[in-house]
């Protein structure tokens, strides 16, 4: 599962659990970035097949007046039915793995990480060589999300309740990463775990 000799990190956890806190560590630690919810707001752009898709799939009422997705009228609908967030996903995440991949082909770094919030759901766990789960549990989940987004809390819980739960994020974890509230060691686990990673890395020819 390795490719141009680029050993692949998914990097995934629950809503709120300080995913990109992690990878900002890791970054500043030198080590590439790939982050699908950037690539999705990329493929989501007006003129992008993507976009046009989603208008014929879920109507004009998603749509800005100035022709970009309104993402949060979009992430209202996909929350509250299963059967309609599962028709999102079929539009987006072959695009997104597929740019994702190509990305992660082109570094020159020993290892990436690739940031995938739903990686537990998405067949793109498959290609990935290990998988970092960052996990807290659900009370700081909703402080976050509460605070942070301003959703409300029966907001919050729907959103929660609509990605994979902590066990079955847990139970694809080659690696975890505690993050509560403790920074300190939090950022400690990162530089332990890029000291792994580069040796396995090294490893891997």
């Amino acid at each position: 599962m390795r490719e141009n000799n680029i050993l692949r990190i998914g990097l995934t956890g629950g809503i709120a659990s300080g995913k990109s806190t992690v990878a900002d560590f890791f970054a500043a630690l030198g080590v590439p970035i790939i982050d699908t919810d950037v690539i999705a707001r990329e493929i989501v752009k007006p003129g992008e097949p993507a976009l046009d898709e989603i208008r014929f799939a879920f109507g004009d009422d998603i749509i800005n007046a100035d022709g970009s997705l309104d993402r949060t009228q979009l992430r209202k609908i996909v929350f509250a039915d299963d059967a309609l967030r599962a028709r999102l996903e079929s539009i987006l995440h072959p695009r997104i793995r597929d740019v994702a991949l190509q990305q992660a082909s082109l570094a020159s770094e020993p290892y990436v990480i690739i940031v995938v919030p739903l990686l537990f759901e998405s067949p793109m766990k498959d290609a990935m060589n290990r998988i970092l789960v960052v996990d807290c549990d659900e009370e700081t989940q909703l402080q976050r999300l509460t605070t942070r987004d301003q959703e409300s809390e029966e907001q919050a819980r729907r959103i929660i309740a609509a990605q994979a739960s902590r066990v079955e994020r847990l139970s694809i974890a080659d690696d975890v990463i505690t993050n509560e509230n403790n920074l300190a060691d939090t950022r400690s686990a990162v530089r332990s775990l890029h000291e792994y990673y580069l040796s396995l890395a090294a490893q891997i020819t």
